[in-house]
């Protein structure tokens, strides 16, 4: 116990400093590139002055002062060195998250992820769920059917699945089941994650709920089938593999069934491998996904990161990073959490 509980110790600390290691290459990296908030701030100026029959806007042909130029790296807070912009965007800012955004003025960078934040949990946490109710059965089913037809048809469907890309199979369901094409189903809306604020004051509670379920069901399945494929064959290939061990055979011999061989033993060692994708599916689901997000006009937490990169909001952007790091990191020390709760045996150094 005592070593679990020591392992973990010193994995949290390792999470601190990855995420240090992460947000300083990140940070570096916004400082090194050219064509950042004040070069954006400037080309705006530029397209708000309008094009003159030379083709030069009337204010870019009149040269800035440097007094100028100076009060605008003031504004955005490029007037300091890169290690004191750091250290005021880590500790002062505590994140960026204080900070006002670049592009969407007089908002925080808090104020626009907490806003976006539950926006990608609605889809993230039951496509998370889904995809391990989905793949955990249906790879044992395919195992204890392997080479049988079931587990031929499943793997043909399986493979096929997962073969189309995201953003296809996502106008593949918008046209079948939202009414882009006539002649198909208009079944599900066109986007958004909910109806118009002025008709969702109006719903009661289990009518929000239907809502919610009825925007959220073609997007939480693109992001099931982009996951389930792999999981469902890892799962299957483990299991055989255990069937396949002494412990099983051991188990047999005493006059135990098979049914009671896979299902009391085989089943939760072939868990462990489905424990490493926890991490990964963490830092998708809760962080958002830009492709899944721009196809059916969700405002979530990808859409955000995507729109702050473009727009080089470069405190909004650190700021999103410094979220997706820490659910990304966190997911890895509950891989190994829930490697300890699938099989006791696991040890981490010291005596058995």
């Amino acid at each position: 116990m005592q070593n679990r509980l020591h392992y973990f110790l010193v994995r949290l600390l390792l999470v601190g400093v990855s995420f240090m290691g992460i947000i300083v290459v990140c940070f570096l990296f916004t400082t090194l590139v050219p064509g950042g908030p004040m070069e954006q701030y400037l080309a705006s100026l530029q397209a708000a002055g309008g094009e003159t029959a030379g083709g030069r806007s009337e204010l870019a042909s009149a040269a800035m002062s440097e007094e100028q130029l100076d009060s605008i790296r003031r504004a955005f807070g490029l007037d300091l060195p890169p290690h004191e912009r750091f250290y005021k965007w880590l500790v002062t800012d505590r994140m960026g998250m204080r900070a006002q955004s670049f592009k969407y003025t007089n908002r925080t960078s808090w104020e626009l992820i907490s806003s976006r934040f539950p926006v990608s949990l609605s889809f993230g946490i039951p496509s998370l769920v889904l995809t391990y109710l989905i793949c955990i059965p249906l790879g044992i089913a395919k195992a204890l059917r392997n080479g049988k037809p079931f587990d031929l048809v499943s793997s043909v469907v399986v493979f096929t699945l997962y073969a189309i890309p995201t953003f296809a199979f996502g106008m593949v369901l918008k046209m079948l089941f939202s009414g882009t094409v006539e002649g198909f189903w208009d079944i599900f809306p066109l986007g958004g994650h909910r109806s118009p604020p002025e008709i969702w004051a109006t719903l009661s509670l289990w009518e929000r709920v239907k809502d919610q379920t009825w925007h959220m069901f073609l997007p939480v399945l693109c992001y099931v089938i982009g996951n389930f494929a792999v999981m469902t064959l890892l799962m299957k290939n483990s299991l055989l593999e255990q069937i396949n061990q002494d412990y099983v055979r051991t188990v047999l011999a005493k006059g135990g069934t098979m049914k009671r061989a896979v299902w009391r033993h085989a089943v939760r060692n072939a868990l462990i491998p489905l424990a490493t994708g926890i991490g990964g599916l963490l830092s998708v689901m809760f962080a958002g996904s830009v492709i899944i997000e721009q196809i059916f006009d969700i405002q979530g937490l990808g859409t955000l990161s995507f729109e702050a990169l473009v727009g080089r909001d470069y405190v909004l952007f650190l700021a999103i990073v410094s979220i997706q790091s820490i659910i990304g990191l966190v997911g890895l020390v509950l891989s190994d959490f829930c490697y300890v709760l699938i099989d006791p045996r696991i040890h981490f150094g010291g005596d058995r």
